[in-house]
């Protein structure tokens, strides 16, 4: 278990002018940030608490975790059930790697893998650029690639299926 820490600015916007604004207490590797959702064999693994809740924010249903940094992307215990993961990676060096480790090792667990491209540096800012509409217009064909139909459709409040990326 860990306990992951960031230091805000006076005021509560943005973030401390430290040099390390983050740091985590306690074993984090292989483990992280879980955020729950209503599908059982899917999952969203992510770098960073705020790229995965921009993920989150158009793909409510499907379970997320973040993992806190690209080397521990590599690293992340994928869960039993699991039958496709989605990488939201981060477009840099470390979460192009560790997204790539993170794959052959859900593949040669018989994992289906969806890698999941920001339009720009990563999903909070293209979440905060393009707002909640076109960010899951821009995952839509990249959640639907690598998976027959597309994401499954789930039950809501009412029963009545509907689908897991906004219309």
């Amino acid at each position: 278990m860990a306990v992951g820490r960031t230091w805000l600015a006076p005021g509560g916007r943005g973030k401390a002018a430290l040099r390390d604004q983050r740091r985590t207490l306690g074993n984090q590797l292989g483990h992280g940030v879980r955020f729950p959702g209503t599908v059982p064999d899917l999952m969203v693994a992510g770098e960073g608490v705020e790229t995965v809740l921009s993920v989150q924010r158009v793909l409510p249903a499907v379970p997320h975790v973040a993992v806190l940094s690209g080397a521990h992307l590599a690293a992340l215990v994928l869960p039993r059930g699991l039958r496709h993961l989605y990488i939201a990676r981060d477009d840099d060096l470390a979460g192009r790697q560790g997204a790539a480790t993170l794959r052959q090792r859900a593949e040669a667990a018989g994992i289906l893998m969806s890698n999941l491209d920001p339009r720009e540096d990563d999903f909070n800012t293209d979440l905060c650029h393009l707002g909640p509409r076109d960010l899951a217009l821009h995952l839509a064909p990249q959640a639907r690639s690598e998976r027959r139909g597309g994401l499954p459709p789930v039950r809501g409040g009412d029963g009545r299926l509907t689908s897991l990326l906004p219309g």
